[in-house]
């Protein structure tokens, strides 16, 4: 099948924020006094901040009302881009750079499809702010990971068929949604060992860009 656009999942993908929402969800909880550890935080990884945070109040004593709720997703949301700040273009992922600028020399539409709505402060923070054809964002979706929305959305916007394009995911949510779109996935990093993905590797610095581009048929 001819891939004719690759949709990159934006945090563990292409920069590491894992840390930044950990220290940002830590220090949340650790102020309401709600249990949080690692193991929580791996059922995080590709969900939005609302469905986040129903995870975590899993574990809270007592019901926190609607109000309360959004409160905590705010306060959460500042302290996050607090961290977020500290990033910098050194953070973009091994083998990141070698591979866009490879798809880009190849023609090949580049996008990214993230639940984060604070993906353009990321992209701003690494450099890569008006990179990309298409970024598809949490302030552009109504539903999270794993639902397709994300990478409809930006397959609709690149002018792309969905059975043309590409994900590159980190998290099973993302996995999923790209399944369901219709789309063949490249899982990275914990997503590797899903074993529903086309493809699969540690991080995207083990392919050369040619054998990248060669294996999805660029």
């Amino acid at each position: 099948m001819k891939t004719e656009a690759v949709i990159f999942d934006l945090d563990g993908v292409i920069v590491a924020t894992d840390d930044c929402h950990y220290r940002a969800w830590k220090r949340l909880t650790g102020e309401e006094g709600i249990y949080f550890d690692a193991e929580i935080n791996r059922r995080l990884r590709g969900v939005g901040r609302m469905d986040s945070l129903a995870i975590i109040l899993e574990k809270a004593e007592r019901t926190y009302y609607p109000e309360e709720i959004k409160a905590l997703a705010d306060r959460k949301n500042a302290y996050y881009r607090q961290f977020v700040q500290e990033l910098t273009p050194d953070c973009i992922l091994p083998g990141v750079m070698v591979i866009l600028t490879e798809l880009r020399k190849k023609g090949i539409k580049i996008a990214v499809g993230s639940s984060s709505k604070n993906t353009p402060l990321i992209l701003e923070r690494i450099g890569l702010k008006d990179y990309f054809d298409v970024v598809v964002d949490g302030n552009d979706l109504t539903k999270s990971k794993p639902d397709p929305e994300v990478f409809l959305l930006a397959a609709e916007r690149l002018r792309v068929a969905p059975s043309h394009c590409v994900v590159v995911e980190d998290a099973d949510a993302g996995v999923e949604a790209a399944l369901a779109a219709g789309m063949r996935v490249i899982g990275v990093g914990t997503a590797a060992d899903n074993p529903r993905v086309t493809w699969r590797a540690a991080t995207l610095a083990v392919f050369c860009p040619e054998e990248f581009c060669h294996l999805l048929g660029c």
